[in-house]
């Protein structure tokens, strides 16, 4: 199975139309919050390593270029 980056926004607003629902109250509003606290948990990491691939792959691709800057968050 593999998943995109738009199968990561499609989860992402089909749980803000779960928080939506003015129907839900109680627990099973409570249960729908820590559920979206956990996706958006996940999908903040998936984010964040798909920033890493892009630089990353920024870096390979400007490789032969003497004058590249280093990302501040790659400097040691």
């Amino acid at each position: 199975m593999r998943n995109t980056l738009g199968d990561l926004n499609n989860h992402l607003f089909a749980q803000l139309e779960r928080l939506s629902d003015e129907g839900l109250t109680g627990d099973k509003l409570l249960e729908e919050m820590n559920r979206a606290k956990s996706v958006t948990s996940v999908a903040s990491q998936i984010i964040a390593n798909g920033a890493l691939v892009l630089e990353a792959r920024k870096l390979v691709d400007d490789r032969m270029n003497a004058d590249t800057t280093i990302p501040k968050m790659l400097e040691g």
